[in-house]
């Protein structure tokens, strides 16, 4: 998985964190910068494309379950999470994560998202422990 290594520029008011979300230091340093409890977890992440749909979808949902779980650490307890996720052979095992951890949970396809794209997201509001 890819960093997008473009520059980015500074928006007042808004903190952007440039890092691979599955490396600790990343997810520390938001959870530094929020300081207690966060609202709504917005993901639009996905992984580098290899040509290969099964191997692209398999490491796009890897990433809504890391989120799904940094959501049980970090999420007020009626928080949102809303991520990307790709249709394929784990989309099962990201639902049945999602309804053992939040009390409301369902997908979503946007408008600006290709009809023929395998992409929606999921949209969770809860935390149900």
């Amino acid at each position: 998985m890819g960093i997008d290594k473009k520059k980015v520029e500074n928006i007042k008011g808004i903190k952007i964190i440039k890092g691979d979300f599955l490396d600790k230091s990343v997810k520390e340093e938001a959870i530094k910068y929020f300081g207690s409890k966060i609202d709504v977890i917005l993901s639009d992440m996905a992984s580098n494309t290899s040509g290969n749909k099964s191997l692209d979808s398999l490491r796009t949902n890897q990433l809504c379950l890391n989120i799904l779980e940094f959501a049980k650490e970090v999420l007020n307890k009626n928080g949102v999470v809303i991520a990307k996720i790709f249709m394929g052979e784990d989309f099962n095992e990201i639902k049945i994560n999602a309804r053992k951890n939040f009390k409301k949970m369902d997908f979503f396809k946007p408008k600006s998202s290709r009809q023929e794209s395998r992409e929606i997201y999921i949209h969770c509001q809860g935390l149900s422990t």
